[in-house]
């Protein structure tokens, strides 16, 4: 790929706004908010990749699936780069993956009044919480909703129950 026909930068980021994540194909990596960063290092195609937490198991499949849209739209000299710190927060999800979220039937993760945690030490993380925050349906909207399992179908999700509509449904964790 030579200087004048390498791609934009705003053009690389359009393509990979296209990848779906592995496990919740309705939201995009970029929308995930685990793109970082998108740079040239000389004629190298860097795109800076940040897990949604370092044991993720589609961790693989992700960087296999950026390189094969990266490749198809003919980059050849690119790497990928992993980045564990800051770890990823469910604040760099974009409000159109939490819409798609509940479109999918997943509630996105909610932060309530009391989920922070003493200055400079950022949030709680629930995966610890013996009582989850509440959580709206994602199929009703009713905050009538019961915590059934602390893990859902991935690591990152918890498994709910509505009260109200009595449907069950997974809770992004807020991390």
């Amino acid at each position: 790929m030579d200087t004048l026909s390498r791609p934009e930068i705003e053009q690389v980021w359009q393509w990979l706004e296209g990848v779906p994540d592995p496990e919740i194909p309705v939201i995009s990596l970029v929308d995930l908010g685990i793109i970082r960063e998108v740079r040239y290092e000389g004629e190298t195609l860097v795109v800076v990749v940040t897990p949604t937490y370092s044991g993720c198991p589609a961790t693989t499949v992700i960087n296999e699936d950026i390189e094969a849209a990266l490749r198809a739209h003919g980059v050849t000299d690119l790497r990928l780069e992993r980045q564990l710190s800051p770890p990823w927060t469910s604040d760099w999800m974009s409000d159109k993956a939490r819409a798609s979220l509940r479109g999918y039937g997943i509630a996105p993760p909610v932060e309530e009044a009391g989920d922070v945690a003493p200055a400079g030490q950022g949030k709680r993380i629930w995966l610890r919480q013996e009582n989850g925050p509440a959580v709206s349906c994602p199929h009703c909207g009713s905050t009538h909703t019961a915590r059934v399992s602390q893990f859902g179908s991935t690591p990152c999700k918890a498994s709910y129950r509505c009260l109200d509509c009595l449907e069950p449904f997974d809770y992004f964790k807020c991390i």
